[in-house]
């Protein structure tokens, strides 16, 4: 299941999020090859957050997915997110990090099965 966690400095409101959200999941799950049902995306806004010495609009992310990334995907990944944010919220492509992890499925379900066993306690 692909995960993208944005944050910006941004202030959402007045922004149509659901659009901004519809449109990043499509993106994730077409460039990654898998299902728009497996993906999450995850936006906050009004992160207090400087960038190059500046509270300047700026925004960072991770992406985490079980397999499907590589150098070019992550490269795809990286232009499609930029050009969200820039269309979207008005962030500069040159103000965005986006950091990435590929993780095996079996440690994915290790940490469900952590948090799980920590939220019955």
């Amino acid at each position: 299941m692909p995960c993208l966690n944005l944050s910006t400095n941004v202030n959402l409101e007045g922004i149509d999020t659901s659009s901004f959200l519809s449109e990043a999941t499509s993106a994730v799950a077409k460039i990654i090859g898998k299902p728009e049902a497996y993906v999450m995306i995850v936006l906050k806004g009004s992160v207090p957050m400087a960038f190059g010495g500046t509270e300047q609009p700026a925004a960072y992310g991770e992406l985490v997915s079980i397999g499907g990334l590589n150098a070019e995907v992550n490269k795809k990944l990286s232009a499609a997110v930029a050009e969200l944010l820039e269309t979207k919220l008005s962030v500069p492509k040159s103000r965005f990090f986006l950091k990435f992890y590929d993780t095996k499925a079996n440690q994915s379900q290790e940490n469900a099965q952590c948090l799980h066993a920590l939220h019955q306690s």
